[in-house]
């Protein structure tokens, strides 16, 4: 990127070498960290200064657990599964401390954590608040949608964390279930013998993928448009402060 350009970090955070070489390289950077992840990167760091290892569940290569793990000045242990606490070397009384990816639901990291508590002695974590409420939200709801539909269809990339977790929960709860980015990979052998299709969306996807997606179902044929009625979100998070000011500039 040429000097000057303007930079935006991603939802998911990240590393501090990449906060250091964006300072190096004069870019124009806007902070678009969530919240929670940011919380999480404190977390982190207050554990490891307390003199704790330091455990993060997540799926390997995800942007945000790269980020996390450049954001924690020490040894971060990925953890990805139940299996893999029990490959872990480290003494039972070892003081240690885990932190979660946000996009985990609680149901997602429950089972680790239950193994990492049966296999240490001195363990803390963070409040299961401060996994991502939407999330939780769209799991519990698809888990709803399933006994309603005949196919299930999610809304979002296919290296999303979260999307391909919705999908997962749909073809456990018996629904043929699909991953689709937008409109154009949906196709008409998938709703042969289906009366009723459920569609939701991965927690990054926009508005505008998930009408294109409906845009398609309309044009395989008349659709009928129900929304189904679920958790209030109330939570709103600041803009970038630079985009604030930009804006009100505008204005």
């Amino acid at each position: 990127m040429p000097h000057g350009a303007v930079a935006i970090f991603s939802a998911h955070g990240v590393a501090q070498t990449v906060e250091r070489d964006a300072e190096t390289r004069g870019l124009d950077v806007l902070d678009a960290t969530c919240p929670l992840v940011t919380k999480v990167h404190v977390q982190g760091r207050q554990y490891v200064a307390a003199g704790r290892r330091l455990i993060l569940i997540g799926h390997a290569g995800h942007p945000e657990v790269e980020g996390t793990i450049g954001q924690i000045p020490a040894e971060v242990i990925l953890v990805q599964s139940e299996a893999e606490v029990d490959t872990l070397t480290l003494p039972v009384d070892t003081p240690v401390a885990y932190i979660t990816q946000t996009t985990l639901s609680v149901d997602d990291t429950r089972g680790i954590i239950e193994a990492l508590q049966r296999r240490f002695t001195d363990l803390v974590g963070p409040d299961t608040r401060d996994i991502c409420y939407a999330t939780q939200n769209r799991q519990a709801a698809v888990r709803e949608l399933s006994e309603q539909v005949d196919v299930l269809l999610v809304v979002g990339a296919t290296n999303s964390s979260n999307s391909n977790r919705l999908r997962e929960i749909g073809t456990e709860s018996g629904v043929p279930s699909y991953l689709v980015a937008d409109g154009s990979e949906v196709k008409a052998e998938w709703f042969a013998n289906a009366k009723t299709v459920g569609l939701t969306a991965g927690a990054s996807a926009p508005e505008e993928m998930v009408e294109d997606v409906i845009g398609a179902l309309r044009a395989l044929g008349p659709v009928d448009v129900t929304t189904m009625a679920g958790r209030e979100e109330k939570v709103e998070f600041k803009l970038p402060a630079k985009l604030t000011q930009a804006v009100a500039r505008e204005v």
